[in-house]
C-alpha cells in the first residue's frame, strides 16, 4: 500500500508525530536555504557579482552544520523510537535526503568560487548561455524534488528523474561545444574551464536533485530504485 501524508499521523505517542514531523520539516527548511544557494551562485556566475558569489561560500558552512543537527535528530530517533514499516523509511529517506541537500550546497559553493575567479580573470567569451540554461532547469529540479517531498508526491519526483536525463545530454553537448572552443582559441581556456567546472557543478546538482527524488519514490512505495533504469522508475511509480 503506497504512503499517504497522513500516514505518520496515527501513533499513539503525540510526541512520537511531532519528532517525525519536525525532522521532515528541518529538511524542507534546509532545502530552501539550499536552493537559494543554487540560484546565488549561478547569478553571481552569470552577472560577474563576486560580492554576492563570497555570500554563497561563506553560507556553506551553515548547511554544513543544519546536516549535522538533522542527522542526529535522525540517529536519535531511530534509537529511542526504534521505528518500523513507513516510520522507519521516512527517517532513513529524510538522513539520505538531507545528505545529498549537502553536497547541493557544496557545488553551489564551487560554483560561487568560478563566479569569483571569473570576476578576477575576465569574462569566459563561451558558455554564459549553457549556465543559464541549465543552472535554471537543476535550480528547478531541486524545487520540485523538495516539493515533492513535501507532498509525497512520486508523479513530481518521477518528472525530476526524467528531466536529468535531459540536463545531462545538454551537459554533454555543452561540453563538446566548449572543448571544440578551447582548442581554436587557446588563450580563452583558463577562462573557458572556470566555466566548464561550474557546468560541472551545475549538471552534479541535477544528480542530487535526481538522488532525492529517489528517495521520494522510497518512501512512498517502498522500493529502492537507485541505479534502476528510467523505464523502471515509472514502473515503480505507476504500478
Amino acid at each position: 500500500m503506497d504512503l499517504t501524508k497522513d500516514a505518520h499521523t496515527h501513533h499513539i505517542s503525540q510526541q512520537f508525530n511531532e519528532e517525525l514531523e519536525q525532522v521532515k520539516n528541518s529538511l524542507l527548511e534546509m532545502g530552501g536555504l539550499v536552493e537559494r544557494q543554487v540560484g546565488d551562485a549561478i547569478r553571481a556566475l552569470v552577472e560577474a557579482d563576486s560580492a554576492l558569489a563570497q555570500k554563497v561560500v561563506e553560507k556553506d558552512a551553515a548547511i554544513n552544520a543544519m546536516e549535522m543537527v538533522i542527522d542526529e535528530e535522525c540517529t536519535r530517533i531511530i534509537a529511542r523510537r526504534q521505528p518500523a514499516a513507513s516510520d522507519l523509511r521516512l527517517v532513513i529517506a529524510v538522513s539520505k535526503a538531507v545528505n545529498d541537500l549537502e553536497r547541493i550546497g557544496d557545488e553551489s559553493a564551487k560554483v560561487a568560487r568560478m563566479a569569483i575567479k571569473l570576476c578576477e580573470e575576465g569574462e569566459s567569451p563561451r558558455g554564459y548561455v549553457e549556465i543559464r540554461h541549465i543552472g535554471d532547469r537543476v535550480r528547478r529540479m531541486t524545487q520540485e524534488a523538495l516539493t515533492a517531498f513535501a507532498r509525497l508526491d512520486v508523479e513530481t519526483a518521477l518528472q525530476v528523474a526524467q528531466e536529468d536525463k535531459d540536463v545531462d545530454q545538454e551537459y554533454q553537448s555543452a561540453m563538446r561545444e566548449l572543448v571544440t572552443f578551447m582548442m581554436e582559441d587557446p588563450r580563452s581556456i583558463s577562462r573557458v574551464l572556470n566555466v566548464i567546472w561550474s557546468l560541472r557543478s551545475l549538471e552534479r546538482i541535477g544528480d542530487h536533485a535526481r538522488n532525492i527524488s529517489e528517495d521520494v519514490i522510497y518512501l512512498v512505495k517502498g522500493k529502492d530504485v537507485r541505479h534502476t533504469s528510467l523505464a523502471d522508475i515509472v514502473r515503480t511509480v505507476r504500478d
